[in-house]
């Protein structure tokens, strides 16, 4: 943010690994106050550590985006050392992949609990300092899934496609306040986030293996796994773009990373959605299936 870093403050969510994690050392080297906010209390301490060994003013939170207690308590504790929160990175957020049919209803809400509801809660704790002060930015992370949804990406394209939309009304409405939000769209970078993510589809890709979606689950595993072998973006990108984002006096109300990202972008500017599917069926290997003719019986 423009103006003095040595009394800003900013706090990111999910900044214990990933992305996050390489935004919050790079703020916290240039100056900023970072309350770096995760649930896993064995990342917190390693990260606290290395802002020891470096002098870093850099402290980690205790946060579960997903619980009103946990970001009411963290925030608290973060206003007990500074006036206000003057920079908001809404940065946790993981992926089931699973198809629509398949997918179980408590992964769904569970996905938007953390990728959209989380966001909605820290960013209200926050909000009345910023809009007293008449000053802030809020960044939120969304994803090239954002504006494309690929096969097994219904549930957390879902949760971006929202959080596209809720940013962009939450930038008008804070508009009177000097406060600016920013959408940041990163396409594939290798963190692990891909893990977790895996992790938890995993019970997904199993099941597929004998039932009618199993072409379409081994597709986009493959192709999902070459864009991010080939993806030659890091963490570190990602940080740049934040610091950007937050010292820029004018900053742009999206902004990219990856090339795949910037090609999706114009893609959805200038082609049809027809064309966009065309493209996405080729990419997954989509082909029509010959149904079953009716009315057999075995013999």
């Amino acid at each position: 943010m423009p103006g003095d870093k040595q009394s800003s403050s900013v706090l990111i969510t999910g900044a214990t690994d990933g992305l996050g994690r390489a935004a919050a050392l790079l703020l916290a080297e240039r100056g900023y106050r970072v309350f770096a906010a995760g649930r896993s209390a064995e990342k917190r301490a390693q990260l606290d550590s290395l802002a020891r060994e470096h002098n870093l003013p850099l402290e980690t939170i205790e946060m579960d985006v997903c619980e009103d207690s946990s970001v009411k308590r963290g925030v608290a504790a973060i206003l007990a050392k500074v006036s206000s929160v003057d920079v908001l990175i809404n940065n946790a957020g993981f992926g089931y992949y699973a198809t629509v049919e398949d997918l179980r209803m408590e992964d769904l809400r569970r996905q938007f609990e953390t990728n959209l509801f989380g966001v909605v809660r820290v960013t209200q704790a926050v909000l009345p300092g910023m809009r007293e002060q008449r000053s802030g930015r809020i960044i939120n992370v969304s994803s090239v899934a954002g504006k494309v949804a690929p096969p097994l990406f219904g549930a957390y394209s879902g949760s971006k496609f929202a959080l596209e939309g809720l940013s962009d009304a939450l930038r008008l409405e804070l508009y009177p306040f000097g406060i600016h939000v920013i959408l940041i769209e990163p396409g594939y970078i290798p963190t692990g986030f891909q893990k977790i993510s895996g992790e938890l589809s995993s019970y997904y890709f199993d099941a597929a293996k004998s039932g009618p979606y199993a072409r379409v689950y081994e597709n986009a595993a493959r192709s999902t796994s070459s864009s991010r072998q080939n993806s030659r973006s890091t963490p570190d990108d990602f940080a740049g773009v934040v610091l950007h984002a937050i010292e820029t006096p004018r900053p742009n109300p999206r902004y990219t990373i990856t090339a795949l990202a910037a090609i999706t972008r114009w893609g959805k500017r200038i082609l049809s959605d027809r064309a966009i599917d065309a493209l996405l069926r080729k990419r997954y290997g989509l082909r029509r299936e010959t149904p079953s003719p009716r009315g057999t019986r075995d013999s």
